[in-house]
C-alpha cells in the first residue's frame, strides 16, 4: 500500500463568488494544474462541453479566469 504524500503546492482559498459546485471544479483544477483546455477539463472532470464553456464563460466573466490561446488560467483578480 503506498503512502499519501502531502501536498507540496496549497491551493488558495475559494473566491467568494464562485457560487456552482462546477465553478468550484474547475476554478480548483485550474489553480492546480495551471492551465486546461476545454477538452482538458471535459475529459478529467467528466462534464459535458456546454457545461464547461458556459462556466469559464462565467468564471471569465467576473474576472476569476482569463484565456490565453485555446487554454484557460486563472485570471490575475480574485
Amino acid at each position: 500500500m503506498m503512502e499519501q504524500q502531502p501536498a507540496t503546492e496549497r491551493i488558495d482559498d475559494l473566491p467568494t463568488n464562485i457560487e456552482s459546485p462546477q465553478g468550484k471544479l474547475v476554478y480548483l483544477y485550474l489553480e492546480a494544474a495551471g492551465n486546461a483546455t476545454v477538452d482538458d477539463l471535459n475529459r478529467t472532470l467528466a462534464m459535458n462541453k456546454m457545461s464547461v464553456l458556459s462556466v469559464l464563460e462565467t468564471l471569465s466573466s467576473q474576472g476569476l479566469v482569463r484565456k490565453t490561446g485555446g487554454e484557460y488560467t486563472v485570471g490575475v483578480s480574485r
